[in-house]
């Protein structure tokens, strides 16, 4: 066996080995991140009334606030006009499903009525023929 380095490959070890740090530093970065956003949860609960709010989180806490509300407001007034929507579109539904009904039962009726005159029509017919068949044989 023959083991020879290339000079491409000694250029990828080492393109690999600074990939390898930055992640690292990436990771490092987004550990101190996270210990940093959820240190206030490993603090123990201060009464609001001992510890005032500095004016700025104050005003930054209004802001995030109202920024909330405008963006819930819109969602929720487009979650009411869909809402609205599906109710009328279920009244129509409604209505509609009641008006195939009736006119099913309106062809029903006119069904019925139909088969009812072609009977009585058949009946005349053959009597009328058993009366012509008497008349011709008498």
């Amino acid at each position: 066996m023959n083991a020879t380095i290339r000079p491409e490959q000694a250029e990828t070890t080492e393109e690999v080995e600074n990939d390898l740090a930055a992640v690292t530093e990436v990771e490092a970065g987004i550990r101190d991140f996270v210990r940093n956003d959820i240190a206030y949860l490993r603090r123990p609960a201060i009464a609001a009334e001992t510890a005032p709010l500095d004016p700025s989180a104050e005003a930054t806490v209004n802001n995030v606030n109202s920024l909330i509300q405008r963006v819930a407001g819109t969602s929720l007034a487009e979650i009411e006009k869909l809402i609205s929507e599906l109710e009328s579109l279920r009244d129509l539904l409604h209505a509609e499903g009641q008006r195939v009904q009736r006119e099913i039962s309106g062809y029903a009726q006119l069904s019925q009525a139909a088969m009812k005159s072609t009977r009585m029509i058949a009946d005349n017919v053959s009597q009328w023929k058993r009366a012509a068949d008497g008349l011709r044989n008498s």
